[in-house]
Parts: structure tokens; sequence; C-alpha cells
């Protein structure tokens, strides 16, 4: 079998399984795969001949990947190569993995192909919040008062300084695990007065502290190439929502299509071109006055239930992204292009 789109994600990618039957559909032939199966469940081969040429390929339980004949390539939400379990010395196991994940990624990258929504290195850049902030604010986005630092005193005086109305959020890592191997996930949170008594922990490491932004709505802004999907994210009905639309029940939180603004549905695109990212999925804030706030761009963020919510073909503009290098207009026709 030859794979002309290959998608990579974690194992029961609900995003990555509806994305590949709308391509089988259309005549595609999409394989998806994680590498964490690699190399237990698959190989990896590249040959380098004395002229020049290279042949790589993935062969998988189910498929035959000729890698030098793909059209695309998906980053969905692939994960690290794992040791075959065989290997029970935690040292060697450490250095397979390594090896193998040196290797893969660098077979990826080395891809003639569309990728999506852009080579991993450059993924890894575009995902730095700072960076994004300076770079919003260039392109002429509101930001909302924001300090980053390790300073207890810094943060006091930010603190003071906004009447106490501040979140907090990671610089980068979201999620993690404790050493009995539970996750554990850091949201936006508010600041209370008994968070403030230890604010000397934060000499430790730096913190992303924001002034609290008033809300209309919160709206999830999905670029695909040139088009853009905006949608309302009611999270101020529920107050379980108001802080962190992603604390929020699906079933039980109001979804709209949003109309933005020409001039802001531009900027929009133009950052996630800038991050030299062909898909970002943007999180802004309709204040109570009309201003539209920029939080952050994530290069993988989820899409689906703000399809299956509002009805905004996001999934089949990927599609047309994957095959084509741009979204149709047919596909377009529920979102905006600047």
């Amino acid at each position: 079998m030859s794979g002309e789109i290959l998608i990579l994600t974690i194992d029961g990618d609900s995003h990555a399984e509806h994305v590949a039957r709308l391509l089988a559909a259309r005549g595609a032939e999409p394989v998806v795969f994680d590498p964490a199966g690699y190399p237990v469940r698959a190989v990896l081969d590249a040959v380098y001949h004395r002229d020049g040429r290279v042949r790589r390929r993935l062969r998988t339980e189910t498929a035959d990947v000729d890698l030098d004949h793909l059209t695309a390539l998906w980053f969905r939400r692939p994960q690290a190569p794992v040791a075959h379990p065989e290997i029970a010395d935690p040292v060697a196991r450490a250095y397979i993995e390594q090896e193998c994940a040196v290797f893969a990624g660098d077979l990826w990258e080395q891809l003639d192909c569309r990728m999506v929504p852009a080579p991993r290195e450059r993924v890894r850049l575009a995902q730095r919040k700072s960076s994004q902030l300076v770079l919003a604010g260039r392109l002429g986005f509101e930001l909302p008062d924001t300090l980053i630092t390790n300073d207890p005193d810094e943060f006091l005086d930010f603190y003071n300084r906004h009447r106490g109305r501040v979140i907090t959020k990671p610089v980068g890592v979201p999620a993690t695990s404790r050493a009995d191997g539970e996750g554990v996930a850091r949201m936006s949170e508010p600041v209370s007065t008994r968070d403030v008594t230890y604010a000397d922990a934060i000499r430790f490491g730096p913190v992303v502290t924001q002034e609290y932004v008033p809300k209309r709505v919160e709206l999830r802004v999905t670029v695909v190439g040139r088009a853009v999907f905006a949608a309302e994210i009611h999270s101020q009905e529920s107050n379980h929502t108001r802080l962190d639309w992603r604390r929020y029940d699906p079933g039980g939180t109001r979804h709209e299509v949003h109309e933005l603004p020409p001039e802001v549905a531009g900027r929009c695109v133009r950052i996630v071109r800038r991050l030299g990212l062909r898909y970002g999925a943007i999180d802004l804030i309709l204040t109570p006055d009309g201003r539209y706030v920029f939080l952050e761009v994530n290069p993988s963020g989820q899409w689906l239930w703000i399809e299956k919510a509002t009805g905004l073909p996001i999934g089949a503009a990927l599609c047309d992204l994957l095959m084509y290098g741009t979204v149709r207009e047919e596909t377009a026709h529920a979102a905006r292009r600047p």
C-alpha cells in the first residue's frame, strides 16, 4: 500500500480518524501512525545511494509507505518512540528511545512533501508564548498586560497594580506527570489572596501573570491555510468556565459561529503565516465593550468539538490543505478569507 498522506498522532486520536475518513472518501490514501509504535510495531528504513538517490520507507502492521512519494505529512500529535518491552535495563531503554527519536525525527524532517502545520522544529519555535506576544503586538493585536518572571517582588508589584485581578498560567508546559505516573494539568488560574502569601515560591521558576480581561465571549479562531473559522464559546454563562473555557461541559456550553471584523481575521492569518505555520488555533477574548484581545496560538489545537457544535467545515478544510496545499472556495464559504 502506498500512502499519499501520512498522519502522525497518538493512538485513538478522534481528530485524525475524522480527517482520515474524509480523505478516504475523496479517494486519498491516508495512513495514521503513532511514532510511539516504533520500533516495536513498525520498521523505518532509509537507504542513501552513492549517486545521491534516497529511498525511505515506513512499514507497519497494516501499511507499507513509500515516504519519498508522500503528498503531505500531518504532524497532528505524535508521541516519542518507545523501546521494546524486552529491554528491561532503564539506561539501555533510555538510550534506545533516544536513538529512535533522533532517527525518526530526522527522517520526517527530510521528506520533500507538504508539512502541516509545519516542520517540527518550526512548530516548536512557534509554540513559545513570549515570542507569540511580541509578534501579536507588532501585528496590531491588543494584548493583556503580561508579566513573565521568577522575581516575587515584580509579581507582587504587578498584582497590586492590577488590584488583584490577575491570572497565572504556564510558560510552556500545560501538563506533566507526578512520580506515581498520574497526570497533572495546569490551566489559567485566578490569583487568590491565599496564593499571594506563597509568592516567594516564584523564585524557583518563571510564571506567566496576566491582567484579568473581562469577557463577553471567548473565541476559538481556527486558521487553515488562509481560511479563518471563528467560533464563540459562551463561557460566561457558567461559573465553571468563567476563567478558563477548557473546564467546560461540551453539552452545556453554548457555541456559535462568529463573524470576525476583516482586520482581525487578517491579523489571525498573518500571525499564523509569520510563525511559519499552515494551521493554527488562536484564542481571543471579545470584551463587553467590543475589543478583541489576543491570548495565544496553538499549532496543534483541538477543533473537532467546534465543528460538531457549529458546523464549521474545519475537517474538510484540513483535507483540502493536505491534498491540494490550499483551502478550496467551496469549503471556505463558511470562513473569512482576508
